[in-house]
């Protein structure tokens, strides 16, 4: 069976672009300013990291939740290089993690990554492709 993901961009003005989700959410791009945004929303690359970093966090909260650990929060910082030539893919990605919660486990919160990274995030899998990726984290006991 195919799985298939079907979305639409809408030239707005400029640079400008309306982006609507398979799931009905929309949302603008823009261009930089050298190439006439305006600074509208979003770069298509920065989406692209942003996309990677909510992949990643949804599979290692639920798998940390079905571990039965007390994760009352996460967030993740991602910094990305690019090459500096065309096509300026991403070359390196760091995630870092920030655990908030109760007794958290470095052994569930170390597996739960690994497994993100090497089985479940489709973007982190696909950009790794071009692109180094390490991750760290930090915990933060409350």
């Amino acid at each position: 069976m195919r799985l298939m993901m079907k979305t639409r961009i809408t030239w707005l003005e400029e640079m400008a672009y309306v982006a609507r989700s398979p799931s009905g959410h929309a949302l603008v791009l823009d261009g930089p300013p050298e190439l006439g945004g305006q600074n509208l929303g979003p770069r298509p690359m920065e989406m692209l990291l942003m996309g990677m970093g909510g992949c990643t966090a949804i599979d290692v909260v639920n798998i940390l939740r079905k571990a039965r650990q007390d994760l009352q929060g996460c967030e993740l910082e991602l910094e990305a290089d690019r090459a500096e030539s065309d096509p300026k893919v991403f070359t390196q990605i760091r995630v870092h993690f920030i655990f908030t919660g109760k007794n958290l486990s470095t052994k569930h919160i170390e597996r739960a990554i690994e497994l993100s990274a090497e089985k479940y995030c489709s973007a982190s899998i696909m950009l790794g492709k071009t692109a180094q990726i390490s991750h760290t984290f930090e915990i933060r006991d409350v």
